[in-house]
């Protein structure tokens, strides 16, 4: 055996044939070490078995198997003294460990005297203060890898002979054998488990939509191969650019995390994995280098490890899964593989989530829009077509053909009845919104307390009443068209709101934070004097100058009286269908006063009295009831009268007050008028102030 630096490196001869030793006592004891290899499965039982078995063939007080991690280049050394395991040993440096040189030289290794060993100082120290002398390291090797080297330390001098080397390096060879089968394994235990709770995340995700509700079985599910003691998935919120974090089962990541914490990207190590779309490991000083209290937190816990993992979809990255841990080698970097499986099942749960939100709200708003529509279909069934010729009705077709196509907020103006809402019909049918919504709001039929509501819709729990969240017509007509018929009846404090739809397209629902954006088309309609409501500061000018981009006047029914004859036949059809009556002739008297009569309810007032007349029909001549004219005629022509008359007393008493309305002497008091009340007539009636001024 060579000898220098008190190290022998013992040279075996290989030999044909096993030639049996004088001691046959230690063979024995040799071929009860192989029964082991084949008996024991596991590290945990076959290590206490192989050093008891050792005194049975060699001399010693210390005994050492140091295992080799290739991936991080560390012996981990498992030492008995006697029976006893010695459970406090830290990993070492292969540079730092003893048996490193048999390991490297694949050759047994003597020490006779440890005394004149200077290197090795952590190993050598600890084998002198357990009073060890003489020392030999043999390589367990394996045919598929290096598994590490076997340790003997004996308290005598020169306690290990050739023949005793030989003898070792036989049973060095059924160590090797033995651990590697027990570590092959320990390896396969390990993925089976690894692929149980990979296949229980999977199971748990698909079993409930509700992900943030299984968060704590996946965390315990992880935790039975981690062992973590914090764990959080981080969702990241596009509105604010921050991660949302929501802890799971452990006591640290409860103190860590409140309901609602919420991290800048700069303030956690999982904005690098989020935002490198990498699983990243952080050790206590990676840690200590992110300048962020919450980080802060985590270290003051004793967190010495962070893992986080990219929460990857096919629509990108939502997230991070982040596991800590306060052993610092509880993750390595083979571990990143399972933890990547897991945080792919964890997105994909999240998407899964989130698409059946969106399906569901779609389905709400599709099942609201579908009663909305059939109630809309029911309302205006009366008007299916356009009917008329008249060059008045043509110059309003032409106006729709121009503004149809384009965006272009139209207000359309006209007295009441003349068909104000059919024009609206016809701009969206011809419009690149066709297929989208058309919905429409009464604006003057619905309380003014709940027209709010209406339109922007609200949140449960927004008044006294909203059991439930309500979608506004806002977001019905989203990507369609808006009708909002009546428009100049919307109270003065509402309109700021609509006024800011019109230009940021965005709102918030009642008792709501959530800003909605929406892509509509507005269409209004009104019968007032949208001019005058300004003057009298009822209609912000600034909405007036919104809706008025595109006005179309809609003519009423007196200035398109060739229309007349049009729409009578069509209606007599209509309502003959429907009641099922055979009416063939329009008397020529009944047609003539119906030219005649200056219809101040318009298309609605004639399309009334038609029906009235196809009721009262009971033979096939069309019996139009004129005598309901004449009273009508007679009826307006006194009422204007009367209101000429109470015109000139206003006035009148105007000019004696010299325009003074209130007080005492006012003229609203001489009247035996409320001072608003006779405001609303002056403004009804058209006074201005120069006719009784002057």
């Amino acid at each position: 055996m060579p000898r220098g630096r008190g190290i022998t490196f013992v040279k075996m001869v290989p030999d044909s044939h096993f030639e049996p030793d004088d001691d046959l006592r230690r063979y024995e004891a040799l071929l009860q070490m192989a029964d082991l290899v084949v008996h024991r499965s596991g590290l945990p039982e076959l290590l206490p078995d192989l050093a008891e078995g050792l005194h049975k063939v060699a001399s010693f007080e210390v005994a050492n198997f140091s295992l080799y991690d290739s991936a991080r280049k560390v012996m981990r050394m498992h030492l008995w003294e006697g029976n006893e395991l010695l459970s406090n040993l830290a990993e070492l440096q292969v540079e730092e460990a003893a048996c490193s040189v048999a390991l490297e030289k694949q050759e047994p290794v003597v020490w006779p005297d440890l005394s004149t060993e200077t290197r090795f100082e952590r190993t050598v120290s600890l084998l002198k203060e357990r009073g060890i002398r003489s020392y030999c390291t043999l390589p367990l090797t394996s045919a598929q890898r290096r598994l590490g080297a076997l340790g003997l330390g004996s308290s005598q001098l020169n306690a290990y002979s050739e023949s005793d080397v030989r003898l070792l390096l036989r049973v060095a060879e059924l160590v090797a054998l033995a651990l590697d089968s027990a570590l092959t394994r320990a390896a396969f235990q390990h993925e089976k488990e690894r692929l149980e709770a990979l296949l229980k995340v999977s199971t748990t995700l698909v079993s409930s939509l509700d992900v943030q509700k299984v968060f704590p079985e996946i965390s315990g599910f992880i935790r039975n191969v981690f062992k973590q003691d914090y764990a959080s998935i981080a969702i990241h919120d596009d509105a604010s650019h921050c991660l949302r974090l929501y802890a799971l089962d452990s006591l640290l990541a409860d103190g860590l995390i409140g309901a609602e914490t919420t991290l800048s990207l700069k303030e956690t190590g999982a904005c690098q994995a989020f935002q490198e779309k990498e699983a990243r490991i952080f050790n206590r000083k990676d840690l200590t280098q992110i300048h962020s209290g919450f980080v802060d937190r985590m270290l003051a816990l004793g967190i010495q490890v962070l893992c986080s993992v990219p929460l990857i979809s096919p629509k990108g990255t939502i997230g991070t899964l982040n596991l800590a841990s306060i052993e610092p080698t509880a993750f390595l970097p083979q571990d990143i593989s399972f933890l990547k499986q897991v945080a792919t099942q964890v997105a994909m749960a999240f998407d899964n989530a989130r698409a059946y939100r969106e399906i569901a709200e779609l389905t709400e708003k599709l099942k609201k829009e579908k009663l909305y529509l059939e109630d809309e279909i029911r309302s205006v069934e009366n008007f299916e077509e356009i009917v008329g010729e008249s060059p008045a009705l043509k110059k309003v077709l032409a106006q729709v053909n121009t503004v149809a196509p384009s965006d272009a907020t139209v207000l359309i103006l006209g007295e009441t009845g003349t068909g104000k809402e059919l024009i609206a019909r016809a701009i969206h049918r011809m419009s690149a919104r066709r297929d989208a919504s058309f919905i429409k709001v009464n604006c003057a039929a619905i309380p003014t307390g709940l027209l709010e509501s209406e339109l922007f819709g609200h949140e449960k729990g927004a008044f006294t009443g909203a059991v439930s969240q309500k979608i506004g017509r806002l977001e019905l007509a989203d990507h369609g068209t808006l009708f909002l018929d009546e428009v100049g009846d919307i109270p003065l404090e509402l309109q700021p709101k609509l006024l800011r739809v019109l230009q940021d397209q965005e709102f918030e629902r009642l008792g709501g934070t959530r800003t909605i954006r929406v892509n509509i088309r507005l269409i209004a309609a009104t019968n007032r004097d949208l001019a005058k409501s300004m003057a009298a500061s009822t209609f912000r000018s600034d909405l007036f100058y919104r809706l008025h981009v595109f006005p179309v006047h809609m003519p009423a029914l007196r200035e398109r009286p060739t229309d007349i004859p049009l729409l009578v036949r069509y209606f007599v059809e209509k309502f003959a269908r429907r009641t099922n009556r055979a009416i063939e002739t329009i008397p020529t008297e009944a047609m003539h006063a119906l030219m005649k009569w200056r219809w101040p309810g318009n298309v609605r007032e004639l399309e009334n009295l038609i029906e009235r007349s196809v009721i009262l029909s009971d033979g096939p001549v069309l019996r139009v009831p004129l005598a309901e004219l004449r009273l009508a005629l007679d009826a307006s022509q006194h009422g204007s009268v009367l209101e000429s008359l109470e015109r000139e007393y206003i006035l009148r008493v105007l000019r004696e007050t010299g325009g003074v309305i209130a007080g005492v002497n006012g003229a609203a008091a001489r009247l035996g008028m409320k001072r608003t009340t006779l405001q609303s007539r002056i403004q009804k009636m058209g006074i201005t102030r120069e006719e009784y001024q002057n």
